[in-house]
């Protein structure tokens, strides 16, 4: 299937690695130039080094007010023009609601919620029709998930700013969409699993409980991500996109 993504250029945040270069991977492949963007600078020479011809970098926190503008002035320099944007930030310190300290919840906010709110508000002047504006939320949108209360408190507010964006933006021909992975065999998730001291026990839990009975690679996360961002779902809008195995039990 022809993505119809020749020559068109995206923005990615957090895309160093894990599910952001999973789809940096796949916009290259259909032929798309993207800028990939994270708080490592040496993350990010890692990833343009692995995408090749197609790629730029640029290291940038989303959490810094500064950072909007500067991740936006790259793109245009080293893109010549932006037809979408995948917004991804890492995810917020583990806790309980009664036990996460109140400085967690304030940083959280400025990464998980101000940040990409700074970033698209910078770059909608520059996306014409055709645009597409993507956010990597969580499961936690739909159903809450055990011991990530700032997750839970967060992403779902951020779903419905995407969706209220997705009405303001519709006039012009601007698409904003949301997905929702599930249990994806990240560096994040292999680290998680490393820290409950019996890896192997706790990825068969996790498996039990999905009816694919597996957790999902990055790159099946990543084509996903690549066709929502592509001319292909020019119809596609104002929706959230599970990627998940099927875990989730709302329709």
């Amino acid at each position: 299937m022809d993505l119809g993504l020749g020559g068109r250029g995206y923005l990615l945040t957090g895309a160093s690695r894990g599910l952001g270069l999973a789809t940096a991977r796949a916009l290259v492949a259909d032929g798309a130039r993207v800028l990939v963007s994270s708080r490592s600078p040496e993350s990010v020479s890692a990833a343009v080094a692995e995408l090749g011809d197609g790629a730029s970098g640029v290291a940038a926190d989303l959490a810094d007010p500064g950072a909007a503008d500067l991740l936006v002035g790259r793109a245009l320099e080293v893109l010549g023009r932006v037809d979408g944007v995948l917004v991804s930030v890492g995810g917020p310190a583990p806790g309980t609601v009664l036990t996460t300290a109140e400085d967690d919840w304030r940083a959280a906010v400025d990464s998980v919620l101000l940040g990409p709110l700074r970033l698209v508000r910078a770059l909608e002047p520059h996306l014409s029709a055709g645009a597409a504006i993507g956010f990597v939320l969580s499961t936690s949108v739909r159903q809450p998930i055990g011991h990530l209360a700032i997750s839970n408190a967060l992403r779902p507010g951020l779903a419905m700013t995407a969706k209220a964006l997705a009405d303001e933006l519709g006039p012009r021909g601007i698409r904003v969409v949301g997905l929702m992975p599930g249990t994806i065999a990240t560096d994040r998730i292999t680290d998680i699993e490393a820290a409950s001291g019996d890896p192997a026990a706790m990825r068969a839990r996790t498996e039990a409980g999905i009816p694919l009975r597996r957790v999902g690679e990055p790159d099946e996360f990543g084509r996903v991500a690549a066709f929502l961002l592509s001319p292909a779902a020019g119809y596609v809008t104002g929706t959230m996109v599970a990627v998940d195995g099927g875990v989730l039990r709302t329709p």
